[in-house]
């Protein structure tokens, strides 16, 4: 048997970790690598047009699937076109391993043609930054960087130079068992008994949940029951919680709807539970605090806490279970669903009157009809700004749908490359990129990745020719909009052009046809929708602050936004409230 190289040793770790795809750019210093992956069977290298997409990429395959995913950048500038999608994928807990190649190791540190500090560069968004400048630091050094990026859930990066990947590997290199899941964590005894009495002393509880509730839907249900708790929800928590949720009350934060914002306000007792939701400003401080978060470094650095729960939430949830007083008294959860079917019923009527005859065409029209006819298990991917906004109020979760998002970094023109992730994962499950005619624009040329590889994701594109998220904070802040205005082609003949079907959408009633044929389309498809500019949306509660801005800024405004199917479910949960 030849003896492996540097390079081949690495592509063969990665597969023992699990991972199935490698996405990147090529590139000289990357081409040892990328050779080791064309001659083995095992994993397959993904050619992309920007290396911020490979990023976005592996990350958004890293959350659908829980494995590890990789991306790759060759030196200098190709490997810093990585950094955004991967402070995504890190902010993401999204287990990632990306790989950095860099300059020839005889010339790091003399001003190279393209040399740039890697192993310094992605600290920030990363657990494990290293390089490899001796052969024998493999295969230790990439086992420890894919056992960080498990274990702690997000990015490791490994600069490897290119010659250095060329080398023989070392002979008899230790290898060990690669830990690829990771464990629950239980709380301590302490802590769940100061928990279980401060909900036994509490007349009104809420839960207020986040990501940390994946897998534990039906453990918060029981929760929630057995203490007569309205739930809501932040962005990220929305897919897990929402569905099947006799107990929701909405979301709260900048895109919030509904009574989740009263909810947490009012209750004696407020438990976050695997939620780091960034907006204090949302959280009240004048209740007791509980959170509990398998991060502990999350615990308390939104809120003072009154009590921190180290632990997952469903082994915290099952502990809690049998522990605590079952509640009889339900006035506050039954008060909480009233106002929030009050909430929704007062912001449905504004986009359900004559929508289908209103040019241009209301992008809440335009979420209702897509979430009615995308499938049962759709991946949604959304892109950031308005989108979010859209996809929050109208996108159904039900157990078997994903919503995937650059919902804690923020970025811009995510959405299709995280499609692109996603469709690699399972050919034959629908993934919708809702794009944003700014984001979408940003990394345009990843649409002939699509192409290339037949992909058959379907772009519904919100094309309203402004950045619409940045013009409302500038409204807010009392500031006319000033550099928000698109110039856009016909970006359906774009589409066709690259080979790809496209449609461009500029009346109501061609609106469903149009997404219709796209989804029966076999290959990659792009649905041009020209939507209003003026649907903009505030938080249900805003500061005097705030309506200063906008009565400075504006003199036509939409408020609030529709809410698509959670008014019927609103309106099926009161059905549970006694009437007098």
């Amino acid at each position: 048997m030849a003896k492996q190289n540097v390079a081949e040793q690495f592509v063969d770790i990665l597969v023992r970790a699990g991972v199935r795809r490698m996405y990147g750019v090529v590139g000289d210093s990357l081409n040892p690598v990328v050779d080791a992956i064309r001659r083995t069977g095992d994993i397959e290298w993904i050619q992309v047009r920007h290396e911020e997409t490979a990023a976005f990429a592996a990350g958004a395959e890293a959350q659908l699937t829980g494995r590890l995913a990789a991306c790759a950048g060759s030196c200098g500038p190709g490997n810093l076109h990585l950094i955004n999608g991967l402070y995504d994928a890190h902010r993401s807990m999204a287990p990632v391993l990306a790989l950095a190649s860099h300059i020839p190791s005889s010339e790091i540190g003399l001003g190279y043609f393209q040399e740039t500090h890697p192993d310094q560069l992605f600290r920030e968004c990363s657990h494990y930054s290293e390089m490899i400048s001796n052969p024998k630091q493999m295969p230790r050094l990439l086992q420890t960087a894919v056992q960080h990026a498990i274990g702690r859930g997000g990015v490791s990066v490994v600069t490897l130079p290119g010659d250095v990947a060329s080398l023989p590997a070392p002979e008899r290199a230790t290898e060990h068992a690669l830990v690829t899941t990771r464990p629950t964590v239980r709380p301590g005894d302490v802590e769940l008994d100061s928990l279980v009495r401060m909900i036994d002393e509490a007349d009104k509880v809420t839960l207020f949940c986040g990501s940390g509730t994946a897998g534990a839907h039906a453990e918060v249900m029981e929760f929630a029951g057995r203490i007569k708790s309205p739930i809501g929800h932040a962005l990220r928590g929305k897919e897990w919680i929402q569905y099947d949720n006799p107990f929701d009350v909405g979301m709260s934060g900048l895109l919030g709807y509904g009574a989740a914002y009263e909810a947490t306000h009012e209750c004696d007792l407020l438990i976050l539970l695997g939620t780091d939701f960034p907006y204090n400003a949302f959280l009240p401080d004048d209740v007791k605090i509980v959170q509990v978060d398998v991060r502990p470094e999350h615990l308390g650095r939104r809120s003072k806490l009154d009590l921190a729960v180290w632990g997952d939430v469903r082994e915290t949830l099952r502990c809690l279970n049998t522990r605590v007083k079952a509640k009889t008294d339900r006035r506050f959860l039954d008060r909480m669903l009233k106002k929030h079917a009050d909430a929704l019923e007062g912001v449905v009527k504004a986009y359900t009157r004559k929508v289908e005859k209103h040019t241009p065409i209301h992008p809440e029209y335009v979420a209702a009809v897509l979430d009615e006819l995308a499938d049962e298990d759709a991946v949604f991917t959304v892109d950031t700004g308005m989108c979010n906004v859209w996809a929050a109020r109208y996108l159904s979760p039900n157990g078997k749908r994903r919503i995937i998002g650059s919902f804690s970094h923020g970025s811009m023109a995510n959405a299709l490359p995280q499609a692109i992730g996603a469709q690699f994962t399972d050919r034959s499950r629908q993934v919708v990129s809702m794009s944003g005619d700014g984001g979408f624009s940003m990394l345009m040329g990843d649409f002939l990745t699509l192409v290339q590889y037949d992909l058959p994701v379907k772009v519904v594109l919100f094309n309203n020719s402004a950045l619409g998220m940045v013009e409302l904070e500038m409204l807010v802040s009392g500031l006319p909009s000033y550099g928000t205005t698109n110039h856009n082609p016909d970006f359906a003949a774009i589409a066709r052009a690259a080979g790809a079907y496209g449609v461009r959408v500029e009346k109501p009633k061609q609106l469903t046809a149009a997404l219709k044929d796209a989804f029966r389309h076999k290959g990659p498809a792009l649905v041009d929708v020209v939507t209003d500019p003026n649907a903009l949306s505030i938080p249900p509660r805003i500061s005097a602050e705030m309506v200063t801005g906008f009565a400075l800024s504006a003199s036509k405004i939409v408020l609030d936004g529709g809410v698509g199917r959670m008014i019927q479910m609103a309106r099926s949960n009161l059905r549970n409230v006694p009437r007098p």
